[in-house]
């Protein structure tokens, strides 16, 4: 029985790697660009603060990016348990970035949080992201984050899902 499980473990490992490889091959075959980001995308972020750090509980959002295909977008969101915490009843609006998106189907972005009232160079998210199913699908994680008001980055460990909002055409 042991041998059989072995066996099957190295048969997913192997299956998983091949996958990898011919995503992989897919994605720098056809290539990407910012162009590959336009649109609509609809995301959920769950954001953890590391062990032994005073930031805070996880914390989870919702919300849309507009992306215009030349490497801007602009963001509206709601953070999970803000009617309870800030009275907030609408996603908050004027959240604006960039993006690079490179042939590898790698990126890198920056998000402005544009907190009113906050100091310039505060609010700030940068992230890198990965792009999937011929840029349906955006994998983010949090490389720095600078909250309003806070003169230094501080620790996280922030992912993302991004899901572009159009319905599929019809071939």
């Amino acid at each position: 029985m042991k041998l059989f499980a072995n066996r099957y473990k190295r048969l997913v490992a192997t299956a998983v790697c091949c996958l990898a490889v011919g995503a992989t091959s897919y994605a720098q075959a056809d290539g990407c660009s910012n162009a590959t980001l336009k649109g609509l995308y609809a995301f959920g972020v769950t954001a953890y603060t590391p062990s032994g750090q005073p930031n805070g509980p996880p914390q989870v959002v919702a919300g849309i990016k507009d992306f215009d295909g030349n490497g801007n977008f602009t963001q509206r969101d709601y953070i999970g348990d803000s009617l309870r915490a800030m009275n907030q009843t609408d996603f908050s609006t004027g959240e604006t970035g960039t993006y690079t998106v490179h042939s590898n189907c790698t990126g890198s972005g920056v998000l402005n949080l544009n907190v009113p009232g906050s100091p310039s160079g505060t609010g700030v998210i940068k992230f890198m992201f990965v792009i999937s199913n011929g840029g349906r699908h955006i994998h983010e994680v949090v490389s720095e984050l600078i909250p309003p008001f806070s003169p230094v980055a501080v620790p996280t460990q922030t992912s993302a899902d991004d899901w572009k909002v159009e319905a599929e055409e019809d071939d």
